[in-house]
């Protein structure tokens, strides 16, 4: 049975976002992992908020799930805001969380490359593959040697943004052609 799927427009863009995203860590480490603190600040404010509005709105109404609520949200805005004050620390936080998003990662594409393969050419299947295992990896080697995460973060961030942009892009036009 043959199949032809359409160009992978979506994946297409988002591969070229993600490769000039990447160059743009390499070029500026600090900056760049400076930004990505302040938008993970951004998000826990602004979730922390929402939790504690959910609070506020459903508190008189239900018994001790509100309270959960109400407490993760104080915990998200302090998180968000000791952020904005102390980037540095959670340059550091990044740096050891980071791996672990790494892992997931990578064991989540893993997990998906069998379905994948439908619409892949055999190019993209392996490049996939490879990547994600190189990925593996690094993400176990950047949780042995924690050190060396902190300093390469930023480095590592942004190759592999590069990395899953050329993906991106190869599955994009993977999708062109028909497979059995």
């Amino acid at each position: 049975m043959r199949r032809k799927f359409g160009f992978g427009w979506l994946e297409l863009i988002l591969g070229i976002l993600l490769v000039i995203l990447g160059i743009f860590s390499m070029i500026n480490p600090n900056t760049a992992l400076t930004g990505i603190v302040i938008v993970y600040g951004i998000a826990a404010i602004v979730i922390g908020i929402s939790d504690i509005m959910m609070y506020v709105r459903v508190e008189r109404y239900t018994g001790f799930g509100p309270m959960v609520s109400l407490i993760g949200g104080i915990l998200s805005v302090m998180s968000g805001v000791m952020l904005f004050v102390y980037p540095n620390a959670g340059k550091w936080i990044l740096s050891l969380l980071f791996p672990i998003w790494f892992i997931a990662h990578c064991i989540s594409r893993l997990a998906h490359l069998s379905s994948m393969r439908i619409y892949m050419e055999n190019f993209a299947y392996y490049l996939t593959l490879i990547l994600n295992i190189l990925g593996l990896i690094s993400g176990f080697m950047m949780i042995f040697h924690p050190f060396v995460s902190l300093l390469s973060v930023s480095y590592i961030i942004g190759l592999h943004l590069i990395l899953l942009g050329i993906d991106c892009i190869v599955i994009a036009f993977s999708k062109i052609s028909s497979n059995h």
